[in-house]
């Protein structure tokens, strides 16, 4: 173990290579076969592109996501997933500033990437399926068409692999540069994971975010079998985990709250199952408890973000204890992984808080991102003067080193000069029978500057109560201060591609 991603795959086809590797919509890749087409695709792209261009994929979460991403690494080149739910003009937008030179798509897409390749001369577009116009070249055709001769990349930690874009849900995306060394997972990580030789992955979360295809090059890592969804059908999921004997799955707590709410779900048979992973954004205690008494599994809680190229603190599955004495840590993200670590600062000075107070979260650690892709004055304000990343989050480190984090910094309401953090708030909600989902945001009020809003999805068949009944389960619980002043019902709530609340849209529909 502890080898990079092209490095590991050489390996598992030398020692394991009849292994299945991928498996997505009734096709097996073994990981000789893995190593072999990774190796035609890198004389493929290399081809096409010079050592250190970017090479797009324009495809939903299927196994060439993960062969773009090897010999991407094989030959030297970046890899850069393009989050297929944009619309043309942000793949535009994005497809530019990478300065792509080759794109993988799937003849779902093909249209937007001959719209690319329009705007961008020289742009080489191959299909991965039947093109019978021959507007673009076939991926098969393209690897069957070069020896297999590995170029011998993938070595160097320090170099650039992937080109990972944030969701730009605060603005224009940025390209997060991931190395080598940042990506690959050591032994430390495998070993939490519980990963062995017959493990099987369940890959649903999109591979253009870190949580998709960080999970997907940790499986491969460990030599386990990844199976790939390209449609989120959470009916076919279920059915797969328990028909594939599934032992570890990775899912946003969006993803994981409507496995939960699947008829008939709690009566699946998942005792192959070891291990879900959870993180990308904030969970309640009482989705948590309802997921675990559904899967009767391990659970590992992930906190990190893409510019951290994915997990920076993780609550293993033993620290889980949701009807135990230390039940309250079901509120934190865990403690730092092994190699990293994790400060608390005044967000004003800059200053390290001590335990117990409220700052912002920073880090430190191998994982972290050299810096933003063509963005140098983003680049410096992501890190302090020190070199610690600077996340954005606000959170606080409890005596025994357990992360709590309890918003994004711009999340926080401040309302007659106090700061309540929503995840406070929604925790408490999220205990009303009635409650299926709760998002808290600030809205603009006269005389508090920031009134404290729930926005509220109810449990199915649920009767509605009265507004009044929400903000006054909170009484007793929260300072009163932080208690919702309006709440808002909603059918289901926005959410980014990587399955995040979003909050904007919510702040502006109910301003």
């Amino acid at each position: 173990m502890g080898q990079h991603l092209p490095e590991v795959v050489r390996r598992h086809a030398q020692q394991r290579g009849t292994a299945p590797a991928i498996t997505c919509e009734g096709r097996t890749t073994s990981y000789a076969a893995l190593d072999t087409r990774t190796n035609r695709l890198a004389r493929a792209l290399l081809a096409a592109a010079a050592p250190g261009a970017r090479i797009g994929t324009l495809t939903r979460t299927r196994p060439e996501a993960g062969e773009v991403l090897i010999a991407c690494g094989k030959a030297g080149l970046i890899a850069v997933p393009l989050n297929w739910r944009l619309a043309g003009p942000e793949l535009l937008t994005v497809a530019r500033d990478a300065g792509l030179s080759a794109l993988v798509t799937e003849p779902a897409f093909l249209e937007a990437a001959l719209a690319l390749r329009e705007t961008l001369p020289g742009l080489e577009v191959l299909v991965t399926g039947d093109d019978p116009t021959g507007r673009a070249p076939s991926y098969e055709a393209a690897i069957a068409a070069h020896p297999d001769e590995d170029p011998g990349g993938g070595h160097d930690p320090a170099a650039v692999t992937l080109l990972l874009y944030t969701s730009g849900t605060t603005g224009t995306p940025k390209g997060v540069q991931v190395t080598l060394g940042s990506l690959y997972a050591d032994e430390h990580a495998l070993a939490e994971y519980r990963w062995d030789a017959d493990s099987v992955a369940l890959c649903v979360m999109p591979t253009f975010h870190i949580a998709g295809i960080g999970w997907l090059s940790s499986a491969l890592s460990a030599g386990a079998h990844a199976l790939m969804f390209p449609e989120f059908d959470p009916a076919a999921v279920v059915e797969t985990m328990e028909r594939e004997h599934v032992t570890h799955a990775f899912f946003v707590p969006s993803v994981l709250h409507v496995l939960t709410l699947l008829p008939g779900v709690a009566d699946r048979d998942f005792s192959r199952l070891r291990l879900i992973v959870y993180g990308a954004s904030p969970v309640t205690p009482p989705q948590l408890r309802r997921a675990m008494a559904v899967f009767g599994c391990g659970f590992v809680q992930k906190y990190g973000l893409t510019e951290t190229v994915g997990s920076t603190a993780r609550l293993l599955d033993h620290e889980h204890d949701p009807d135990g004495p230390r039940q309250y840590l079901l509120n934190s993200t865990g403690r730092p992984m092994h190699g990293v670590r994790v400060r608390i600062t005044d967000p004003l000075t800059g200053a390290e808080l001590p335990p117990g107070e409220v700052g912002e979260i920073q880090v430190a650690s191998r994982h972290n991102t050299p810096g933003y892709w063509n963005r140098p004055e983003a680049t410096a304000e992501l890190f302090a003067a020190d070199g610690w990343l600077r996340t954005g989050d606000a959170g606080r480190l409890d005596e025994d080193g357990y992360l709590y984090v309890t918003d994004r910094l711009k999340d926080m309401v401040i309302t007659g000069g106090e700061n309540v953090y929503p995840v406070e708030v929604e925790s408490v909600l999220a205990e009303h029978p009635a409650v299926s989902e709760v998002a808290v945001i600030g809205l603009p009020h006269e005389k508090w500057g920031e009134q404290v809003t729930a926005v509220v999805v109810l449990r199915p068949g649920a009767e509605r109560p009265a507004e009044q009944e929400l903000i006054d389960f909170t009484r007793g619980r929260i300072a009163s201060y932080k208690k919702p002043g309006r709440v808002h019902f909603v059918e289901a709530m926005p959410l980014t591609p990587s399955g995040k609340i979003l909050k904007r849209a919510l702040r502006e529909r109910f301003a």
